[in-house]
């Protein structure tokens, strides 16, 4: 992960917010004491720093959890005015959640404190005391802390869906185009045009397939995500269009048990992996060009052995990297590609 000079103290990402955590509460300590009137000594300082330190670090975890989770459903359209009133709504959880954990914290500290120095177990009543006084201070803290709690990750939210939109946009208009591919459309109706003088019935399946095949792309191209079972049916009915030209040269498997069709993923994204391996390796009746679909972890994986023309189709890539950009702005996550000797694999994060 890149750095941006001061603005991360030229450490990466993760590691500079902690150091920043470490700075803050090592010039805040001494300034606090000045600002209770205690005493500066080295146990004070101590005892504070660390329990401030654990405190933020505590708290920007369940921000983590909180304020930052995946608000895209795949259901509807969200608007601007939705997405404000569930960060609202997680601010205002993310506050009580908060606030209730800095007392524990430091109430826990303070009991632990006086057990461990042997000296007397203050009564309930100054624990209720002085777990005001925390309420206080939390409440002032957390007032000049909402702009970095809300409205940075409201603002990314914000973003992040525009940024989708965008990119549903440019999906939208590429599976447009290979609907009205003409190269593809006159390889299927020739097929096709063979087959209804030679096999009737087969004809007709192929009709039905075709069929099925630009109602999914027609049904599913504004959607975000669909269920896993229903993307295997596709890319079946579109590995049957081109099997039925090739006849024994391509080979497709899809090794993928039942109990995981409970995942989704992003609509006609494999069939644009099934069209790479096609457009991009030979096939004959001697050497076929296998393809395997199969489950990694959370990934689905589409691979390939490598049987490279010797003219390479020229390759504009904008297939895989819009894929790779829709997967990064739903998931957050982005494709894996590796290349062997013998082998081209894709790897697509799921959806829960």
């Amino acid at each position: 992960m890149k750095t941006q000079g001061l603005k991360d103290l030229y450490l990466p990402q993760l590691i500079a917010r902690h150091v920043k955590f470490l700075l803050f509460c090592a010039a805040f300590t001494p300034i606090w004491g000045m600002i209770i009137n205690a005493e500066l000594n080295k146990d004070f300082l101590f005892s504070t720093f660390v329990v401030m330190l654990i405190t933020i670090e505590l708290v920007y975890l369940v921000s983590e959890k909180i304020l930052k989770i995946n608000i895209r459903s795949g259901k509807k359209e969200i608007t601007r005015t939705d997405i404000t009133r569930m960060y609202l709504i997680r601010l205002v959880l993310f506050y009580i959640v908060s606030i209730a954990l800095t007392n524990l914290i430091v109430i826990l500290y303070l009991y632990l404190f006086h057990l461990i120095g042997g000296y007397d177990i203050p009564s309930l009543s100054w624990f209720l005391l002085t777990s005001q006084n925390i309420l206080k201070v939390t409440a002032i803290g957390f007032l000049f802390a909402t702009p970095i709690f809300f409205f940075v990750p409201w603002q990314q939210s914000l973003k992040r869906e525009f940024e989708l939109r965008e990119q549903n946009l440019i999906f939208q208009n590429e599976t447009l185009k290979s609907q009205v591919n003409p190269h593809f459309l006159f390889n299927s109706l020739n097929t096709l045009a063979s087959l209804v003088n030679t096999d009737a019935e087969k004809a007709s399946q192929f009709i039905s397939k075709l069929s099925l095949m630009y109602r999914y792309i027609l049904d599913n191209s504004q959607k975000v995500k669909v269920p896993l079972k229903d993307e295997l049916a596709f890319i079946e009915d579109y590995f049957y269009l081109h099997e039925a030209r090739s006849k024994g040269k391509i080979l497709l498997s899809i090794n993928i048990k039942e109990s995981n069709y409970e995942y989704e993923i992003l609509p006609v994204s494999l069939q644009v992996l099934i069209e790479n391996a096609i457009k991009h390796n030979m096939a004959t009746i001697e050497k076929p060009l296998r393809i395997v679909v199969y489950m990694e972890e959370q990934q689905i994986v589409v691979k390939n052995n490598l049987q490279k023309m010797a003219t390479q189709v020229v390759s504009t890539k904008i297939g895989l990297n819009n894929l790779n950009e829709r997967v990064r702005l739903i998931t957050g996550k982005e494709i894996t590609i590796e290349e062997t000797t013998n082998d081209y694999l894709v790897k697509i994060p799921l959806l829960s």
